[in-house]
């Protein structure tokens, strides 16, 4: 798309197909180019990348060491959340937010299917994860597409901004961005009754502008995050409330894994530090432990 919003059909010039890139894509959503514009008989030529601001990536499907940059040069990152049909497990949502950590990309948690939060039991844990996620710096917004609950503040926060929306597919990420722009008219389906799972909508990632004069990156529905460039002692000053406990320790490249002397542990024990968050920054570490 050029600065008056025509689109064109680009091929990337071969020199920009770097050999021995770790990534798998040289070329994103969200990048800025250089390119010559499509002519009668061929289409148009990026013939440069521009440097990027930011970039968040995921770990490439079945290429473990290699990455794929899902966009670049945003300016917040949203992932859409549902506590049912589909439920995201916070291990999900400490994955999202990891990775906006490590590439310092400002996150916001979007709780969408408000109506289906009808009994106490329900309400209550929306209130607790709420806190839970609000206290170490994270907006939190609770909306319904369906209901069209709190969908002002919703095109609100994306107003001027060029943001990510991901989730898990069946969360209601283009049932969202529908209700807010009707005439994008983005493909919606219903969710699986028997696996009571998302069905994949989008298949791709793409940039559409919003009337408002920002811009939101819609992303395939994604199973999991894998982190990526990672040293295990540097993981925990991606959990906020861990950094701030920085030189803390007994020993400098501590883990808070099973190293005596850990702060970050004290302050689990002490309930300072959520057992749910702390538990979750275990899962990765080990993960990123035996991939290494």
């Amino acid at each position: 798309m050029d600065e008056q919003g025509k689109r064109h059909s680009c091929k990337l010039r071969g020199k920009l197909k770097i050999s021995g890139n770790r990534s798998t894509n040289p070329v994103a959503v969200g990048d800025r180019v250089k390119f010559l514009p499509e002519t009668q008989n061929q289409p148009g030529l990026i013939e440069d990348i521009n440097d990027r601001s930011n970039y968040i990536v995921r770990k490439a499907t079945n290429l473990s060491r290699r990455k794929h940059v899902i966009a670049a040069n945003i300016d917040q990152a949203v992932i859409i959340a549902t506590l049912a049909r589909p439920k995201t497990s916070t291990g999900f949502i400490d994955r999202f937010l990891v990775t906006c950590e490590a590439y310092s990309i400002p996150a916001v948690i979007v709780f969408n299917k408000m109506d289906l939060i009808d009994t106490e039991e329900a309400k209550e844990y929306l209130h607790e994860i709420t806190m839970l996620y609000e206290d170490i710096g994270y907006p939190c917004l609770h909306v319904s597409a369906t209901q069209k609950i709190n969908l002002e503040n919703f095109d609100r926060m994306l107003e001027e901004k060029t943001s990510l929306l991901s989730g898990h597919s069946g969360v209601g990420k283009s049932a969202l961005i529908n209700a807010i722009e009707p005439g994008l008219n983005l493909k919606v389906q219903s969710i699986s009754r028997a696996h009571q799972k998302g069905k994949h909508t989008t298949t791709f990632a793409e940039m559409f502008p919003l009337s408002n004069g920002g811009f939101i990156i819609d992303t395939p529905g994604i199973k999991e995050f894998g982190m990526v460039d990672y040293e295990p002692w540097e993981f925990s000053h991606y959990f906020p409330e861990m950094r701030k406990y920085f030189n803390q320790c007994r020993f400098d490249n501590c883990t808070h894994y099973n190293e005596p002397g850990c702060k970050v542990k004290e302050k689990v024990e002490e309930g300072s530090i959520s057992i749910s968050r702390y538990s979750n920054y275990l899962n990765i570490l080990l993960d990123i432990d035996t991939r290494s």
